[in-house]
């Protein structure tokens, strides 16, 4: 019996030894709750804005031979690109003193940046208001009054006309300095009486109808002036570009986007070249915008349109966000070898081609730079990495970019079946 004992104990040790071995290796293996180090939370809105996807865009690639890519800053919180500039306009006006907790921050915007800093603000203790032209996509105006800003919207009109859109917000932000200042005037005034000291003297009472643009607890106004202040630049050369060239390994040979401000093509053109020379960037511009020409020719206008023979508002374009006759202050910081022209027709196409067969719902820019980034990839040949900006979503876009009653007036129902709109397949 002693040979059956002395098995069954070796049978027992052994189970032992394999039941506390599965135990340790059970412990061992990292739990998949546990969030690796990378994936922690990031801190609140502020730093959910950046660090956004390279994707990319496999029909594209596949029709041009190219590999296309788009950052999608549409996952922005504020679904845009301009949350970079939001957050850098604030905290440089914040930083240097010519914006305080409970100031208000003033800008004229076709949408994006207004809305970006509409949501970015309270995160700071500001509120935002905001002018915009009154044919611009209803939604826009909608979007920012959910989010608490104050919204004017103005007739279109000439940026050297007083009420240009911009020029009314920059009024604005002087309007709330000089509000906050009666109204501390007014309070130390008020203090004084209390104290026996002196007396009410200017006769200001507050007048919550009346002064209905700004809160009574308003401690001044700041003009974020997108298109001439260099933070906007900065947000992109310090943040986007690195981002871009980070994320293909530096194997990047063209990048291309349109300019509305000029800040994103700038700061990410200006980086890029910085770090590779023989790395091309291209602007891609929509209808009535004159910086095609001024980047092709070296002049905004032909000759003939240089003597007064140019219309107004020569075209109309659909295309929001991008296209600018005049030369900011952001865009002279551009690095360009060239420029593409793209119509309103060829950006309705592609924001549907990309639609269907990639599930991209895009805005108008957005589906623009798509057109720049194709019209690159004939430009330099197949084999080539090109980068675009996939600036905003086709959210903000219904009334107007993607109403077929819209469309249908003005000649641009979308009827392609693939890319030949672009002379493709």
């Amino acid at each position: 019996m002693a040979p059956v004992r002395t098995t069954g104990a070796v049978v027992a040790a052994i189970s032992v030894t394999v039941a506390l071995l599965s135990l340790f290796l059970y412990k061992s293996k990292p739990s998949s709750k546990k969030l690796p180090s990378k994936k922690n939370p990031r801190n609140g809105l502020l730093g959910a804005i950046g660090n956004t996807p390279l994707i990319r865009i496999n029909s594209l690639s596949e029709a041009t031979g190219c590999e296309i890519l788009g950052k999608c800053e549409f996952l922005n919180p504020g679904g845009s690109v301009k949350d970079r500039v939001a957050v850098k306009i604030i905290e440089e006006a914040l930083e240097s003193g010519d914006l305080a907790p409970g100031g208000v921050v003033t800008e004229g915007s076709v949408g994006s940046t207004a809305i970006s800093l509409a949501t970015v603000a309270p995160a700071y203790g500001c509120k935002c208001h905001v002018v915009i032209p009154d044919d611009v996509a209803i939604e826009k105006s909608q979007i920012l009054e959910a989010l608490g800003a104050t919204v004017e919207r103005v007739r279109p009109v000439s940026i050297t006309h007083r009420d240009h859109f911009v020029n009314v917000a920059k009024r604005r932000a002087s309007e709330a300095n000089e509000f906050a200042l009666k109204h501390r005037k007014d309070d130390a005034n008020q203090r004084g009486v209390a104290n026996g000291t002196t007396e009410k003297t200017n006769g200001f009472q507050y007048d919550e109808e009346k002064q209905s643009l700004f809160s009574r607890n308003c401690t001044g106004g700041y003009f974020a002036d997108q298109f001439e202040n260099l933070a906007n630049f900065r947000a992109h050369y310090e943040a986007t570009g690195p981002e871009i060239w980070e994320q293909t390994g530096g194997n990047v040979d063209v990048f291309v986007a349109g300019a509305g401000t000029g800040g994103t093509l700038a700061g990410v053109s200006k980086f890029l070249q910085e770090r590779n020379s023989n790395i091309k960037c291209f602007l891609i511009d929509p209808p009535g915008s004159g910086l095609f020409n001024k980047v092709t020719r070296g002049v905004m206008y032909t000759r003939e349109e240089a003597e007064g023979q140019r219309l107004k508002n020569p075209f109309d374009t659909i295309t929001e966000g991008i296209g600018i006759n005049r030369i900011t202050k952001n865009f002279m910081m551009a690095k360009l070898d060239g420029a593409f022209r793209g119509t309103d027709k060829e950006a309705v196409e592609m924001s549907r081609f990309l639609m269907k067969n990639d599930g991209l719902f895009l805005g108008s820019s957005s589906a623009m730079n798509c057109v720049g980034a194709v019209r690159a990839a004939q430009s330099i040949g197949p084999g080539h990495t090109i980068v675009t900006i996939l600036c905003d979503s086709g959210m903000r876009h219904l009334s107007k970019f993607f109403s077929a009653d819209y469309l249908s007036q003005y000649g641009l129902t979308p009827s392609a079946s693939g890319i030949e709109f672009l002379g493709v397949g």
